[in-house]
């Protein structure tokens, strides 16, 4: 089933665990608002459906010294993010809402992390990506859900999945996006 999203600016406020700090062209210039840690976001321009199902985990996929829009592919040391909100959730259904607030198009894989495994350790191969063998769920179509050819910028993609307790790594698996710092763990109760 698919669900239609709302249109509207919808603005983004950083978590309080994060580091404060702008720099850059006005945010009134660009259509973006001042982020922590230097990241400049850009403003949603579409919503999730009023009501979700199950446990919601929001996730915000951000990029940093971008101030245009830009496909997947990203050179090694770009400084990107992937912060995951709560990051301990009861097992069951849940549904990841992932937000592009940054410049660059991003998506949103579940991978299993064996026992014992950190988020962070997955070796990517010649083309810049990690493995999705095991794959849980993916939101990588914009402003709907579900998987599609990525979450372009300024844009949210949710998937809804069931989720049994365990450790699982929440990754963005675009071209040296993992690498560059897109992954974060997210356990489940």
């Amino acid at each position: 089933m698919l669900a239609a999203a709302g249109c509207g600016s919808v603005g983004y406020s950083a978590s309080a665990g994060m580091m404060g700090g702008s720099s850059g062209p006005s945010p009134a210039a660009t259509g973006m608002s001042s982020g922590p840690g230097g990241y400049h976001f850009r403003r949603l321009s579409c919503s999730t459906p009023p009501s979700l199902p199950g446990k919601r985990v929001d996730v915000t996929l951000a990029d940093m010294g971008m101030t245009q829009m830009m496909g997947g592919t990203a050179p090694r040391g770009a400084l990107m993010m992937l912060h995951a909100t709560p990051d301990i959730v009861a097992a069951g259904q849940i549904t990841l809402v992932a937000s592009n607030v940054g410049w660059r198009t991003h998506e949103l894989v579940i991978l299993p992390l064996a026992a014992g495994a950190t988020a962070g350790l997955r070796v990517p191969g010649g083309d810049g990506k990690v493995s999705e063998t095991g794959s849980l769920g993916e939101a990588s179509n914009s402003c709907t859900n579900g998987t599609g050819a990525g979450i372009t910028a300024g844009t949210v993609s949710w998937v809804t999945i069931t989720l049994p307790p365990g450790h699982y790594e929440l990754i963005c698996n675009f071209p040296n996006h993992y690498a560059d710092g897109m992954h974060q763990e997210l356990d489940v109760i």
